[in-house]
């Protein structure tokens, strides 16, 4: 999406920002979810388990793979970006981090224009330009250094 990498030489742009800030929220949704919890699942008791796996009832979700830990490093400096936009224009903020959430899997966005326009009572035109703001607010911060 872009035409150079960023190691060798960077080429801070519209797309070269787009590109990353999409590339890490595919990395962040790609996270497991898993851990320790407090909340009771029911399907983990071992009676319910069984009855549900006699049944045919078993969930067989695809999981992407866990990012590695560079694409992890990658993820946390790009979204680092979005405080560089004021806090003044939280908005903006909102609608670029929402945008930034592509599946992992599909390469879709998990918000659209529409979406996001019905979310915040706005035309998804609106939107549009409102994340063409913030993403020209990181270039321009990017690019002072």
């Amino acid at each position: 999406m872009y035409s150079q990498t960023y190691a060798t030489h960077p080429v801070i742009d519209a797309d070269f920002v787009v590109y990353r800030l999409e590339e890490a929220g595919a990395t962040l949704l790609a996270l497991p979810g898993t851990g320790w919890s407090t909340r009771l699942r029911s399907s983990s008791l071992e009676i319910v388990r069984t009855a549900l796996e006699a049944y045919g009832w078993t969930e067989a979700r695809i999981r992407p793979a866990v990012p590695s830990a560079e694409k992890i490093t990658r993820m946390d400096e790009a979204l680092g970006w979005i405080p560089l936009i004021p806090l003044d224009r939280y908005v903006l903020r909102r609608v670029v981090g929402a945008r930034s959430l592509v599946h992992p899997l599909t390469d879709r966005h998990l918000y659209s224009w529409r979406r996001l326009g019905s979310a915040l009572g706005a035309d998804h035109k609106a939107v549009q330009r409102w994340h063409a703001q913030g993403i020209g607010m990181i270039v321009q911060a990017l690019s002072r250094g």
